[in-house]
């Protein structure tokens, strides 16, 4: 396991080879995501693609995730440690990761203007970044743009499971395979989701700023969102393509990756 620091932090990152002349894939993981859950069911889909698209990449946890270090207080009152934002998360969080923390690490990582591959929030975080920073582009799964109930639903499902005393298969224990604190990674975004602030939260504005390609993705079966979250983003930003994977979850790249996979490589082949 590699890892950053940044303003005292460590991240934990993984590099993928390839060749260096071409803009790499930057992986971003969902709310409950790390390094190692893009590895899963036998796969390595950032490796695959990466392997497919003839491009280098990288696959980062961030604070509180996977093996980077934990967010301090994190159930408690939100505040500031220097560059870092502690205790809670508050409605911003996925801003303060896309315009404050992401452009850092990619400074430090050496790389510039990458294409990012976000999934659930990992998407929501790219399509905030390619709105500020420059991208060579955007592939963006299963996006949170604004917030329906169907989504607060399933995430008020999964804090039932979490708390609930389960045998060694629980959801609880089937996560911690995954993050070093397991409490830390669950409760900086299921506290935020289920808070009254964060019914507010809606980027289809950010979205209108962004001018890279971009290549949007969502399971016809997701539970975490419908077809709106799209369809709300090519309305913003025109140039987006869409896809949408039949016989599929909130996750494509597990429920799909061959399909996913066919999907973005020709994308990413049209790209400069």
């Amino acid at each position: 396991m590699n890892r950053l620091e940044i303003e005292g932090v460590c991240l934990e990152v993984r590099e993928i080879a390839g060749p260096q002349d071409r803009a790499p894939l930057v992986f971003l993981h969902e709310g409950l995501g790390s390094v190692s859950m893009w590895t899963q069911r036998g796969r390595d889909w950032p490796t695959e693609l990466c392997a497919a698209a003839g491009r280098p990449g990288m696959v980062y946890s961030r604070r509180g995730y996977g093996q980077s270090d934990p967010v301090p207080h994190v159930r408690g009152a939100p505040g500031w440690d220097g560059f870092w934002h502690t205790g809670r998360h508050e409605p911003d969080y996925m801003h303060l990761e896309a315009w404050q923390v992401l452009p850092v690490l990619l400074q430090k990582a050496g790389l510039q203007s990458p294409i990012l591959v976000g999934h659930s929030d990992g998407a929501t975080i790219a399509l905030l970044h390619a709105s500020r920073h420059p991208v060579t582009a955007c592939i963006a799964m299963a996006p949170h743009v604004a917030v329906e109930e169907m989504a607060i639903k399933a995430i008020a499902q999964a804090k039932e499971m979490f708390e609930k005393p389960s045998s060694s298969q629980g959801f609880r224990q089937r996560l911690a395979r995954h993050h070093g604190d397991v409490d830390n990674a669950f409760w900086q975004w299921n506290d935020v989701w289920l808070s009254e602030a964060f019914r507010h939260f809606d980027i289809r504005g950010n979205c209108q700023q962004i001018k890279a390609p971009l290549l949007l993705v969502q399971g016809d079966g997701d539970e975490y969102g419908s077809l709106m979250q799209l369809q709300w983003v090519q309305d913003a930003a025109p140039q987006a393509l869409q896809v949408v994977v039949k016989g599929c979850g909130h996750s494509p790249h597990r429920d799909q990756p061959d399909i996913l996979t066919g999907s973005v490589v020709p994308f990413l082949a049209g790209l400069p």
